[in-house]
């Protein structure tokens, strides 16, 4: 599928054994140890400037994107909840982590999905989906149209439109597969491919949420 093809493009991660006692495997991306690394995630080349869009939050309320996350970590995903891998993996790494940060780390925060599978999403499974996870999460949903408008504007070139892939009598989609983090300045300078670890996510929280 197009997606594992661009994760193998977006990152080669080589996993090095420690050599004495109980030391943990040293993960090299690109010849860099993690350690040495800014953020542990797959850094951007050039930062990405949070988009101006308006979606609708799963209470049914328009939600200003740049607006309701001025001043916060912001992660945001897109995703969808008949997904059977990726997009619950994200979100249960995520939740994780956030479950290891003090609340008052937590409350700086805030983690967004959009739906790119209106046609099932439905405001009300969206929001027992992200529940499972945390119910501070955000799902936003909207019409084919405004979701690939609101990923043109995250991504700009970069943005794929989904695609339904059908199997037996339901389908699947295929979708940009990677959290992107956006600081409390407003920029994403790091995104976060499907594989990336709770660990991982918490480093890189702590680091945002302290303005690093």
């Amino acid at each position: 599928m197009a997606w594992r093809l661009w994760i193998l493009s977006l990152l080669s991660i080589l996993v090095v054994a420690g050599c004495r006692g109980e030391a943990r495997p040293e993960v090299v991306i690109n010849g860099t140890p993690l350690s040495a690394r800014p953020y542990q995630g797959a850094i951007l080349a050039e930062p990405w400037p949070k988009p101006d869009f308006v979606l609708t939050d799963t209470a049914g309320r328009p939600f200003d994107f740049r607006k309701e996350t001025e001043g916060y970590v912001t992660l945001l995903y897109f995703g969808y909840t008949h997904c059977p891998d990726i997009c619950p993996a994200h979100m249960a790494n995520i939740a994780s982590a956030l479950r290891k940060m003090s609340e008052k780390e937590r409350s700086q925060v805030k983690v967004i999905m959009v739906t790119v599978d209106p046609e099932r999403d439905t405001p009300q499974r969206l929001r027992e989906w992200l529940d499972l996870f945390d119910r501070s999460f955000i799902g936003l949903w909207g019409s084919l149209d405004q979701i690939n408008e609101t990923g043109r504007k995250t991504m700009g070139e970069r943005w794929s439109p989904p695609v339904k892939e059908f199997y037996q009598d339901t389908y699947y989609v295929n979708h940009m597969a990677f959290v992107v983090a956006y600081g409390k300045d407003n920029m994403a300078r790091v995104i976060y491919p499907f594989g990336v670890s709770v660990q991982a996510y918490l480093y890189d929280l702590k680091k945002m949420v302290g303005g690093e």
